[in-house]
């Protein structure tokens, strides 16, 4: 049964997913504030995780939150679920390594259905028996069996999004991908702001392996571009 973590410090918002998402057949703990959070994670990771940004006190508990957990976990699905729904929020949240970024206004079928598509692809980690599936450019290696990227031989750590997005751009060097087609690849359904927020992170993640790293084009009001040179 999959675990599900909801960081939520309203007691009846909490109890209601919580209801909800065990009525769909996960298991699913509640906790109240980020070190309730991270007493119970640094004991065992869930498998997806909600979180809201401001818990009790901390007004960006959330977010902080988040960073704790991506540095735990590269592939762990994280959800940030919460009535602060603005661009700037948004963007901080995507940059600190969540996978998702919903406002609390969201339907509880459509929730399931982000928590299902997570799920799905996450799953592929754990996949054994699978075809060999690399790709090689230059400097660039991704095996797509253990959904992990290397640069010069360097494991980058991506999030599963971050990783299906590279996946997309690299296994046609030098085709355009468009937003639409990123988003397709990662089977998330999100704005083309939030595309573009995940895909200035990955750069980041690359250059922090590489400072020389220039193998994303930007192809203005088109998409994004793997290097066919590198």
């Amino acid at each position: 049964m999959k675990r599900i973590a909801i960081v939520e410090d309203e007691v009846a918002i909490r109890e209601n997913y919580k209801e909800l998402l065990q009525q769909q057949g996960y298991s699913v703990q509640g906790y109240a504030n980020r070190p309730a959070a991270m007493l119970a994670f640094n004991a065992r990771l869930p498998d997806l995780a909600i979180i809201d940004i401001g818990l009790e006190s901390e007004i960006d508990g959330g977010f902080t939150l988040c960073q704790s957990l991506r540095s735990m976990s590269s592939s762990l699905p994280i959800i940030f679920l919460t009535a602060r729904d603005s661009d700037f929020d948004t963007v901080c949240g995507l940059r600190l390594g969540a996978d998702d970024y919903l406002s609390k206004d969201v339907s509880f079928p459509h929730l399931i259905a982000r928590i299902a598509a997570l799920f799905r692809r996450s799953e592929l980690i754990g996949a054994a028996n699978v075809e060999d599936n690399l790709i090689e450019h230059g400097a660039l290696t991704i095996d797509g069996n253990r959904i992990q990227v290397y640069w010069n031989q360097q494991p980058i750590e991506l999030t599963v999004t971050e990783f299906w997005m590279v996946h997309a751009m690299a296994k046609h060097p030098g085709h355009v991908r468009s937003r639409q087609d990123l988003m397709q690849e990662a089977k998330i359904f999100v704005d083309d702001s939030t595309i573009t927020s995940h895909v200035k992170r990955i750069r980041k993640k690359f250059i922090s392996a590489d400072k020389n790293f220039d193998c994303i084009d930007t192809v203005y009001g088109m998409g994004y571009r793997w290097d066919s040179v590198n």
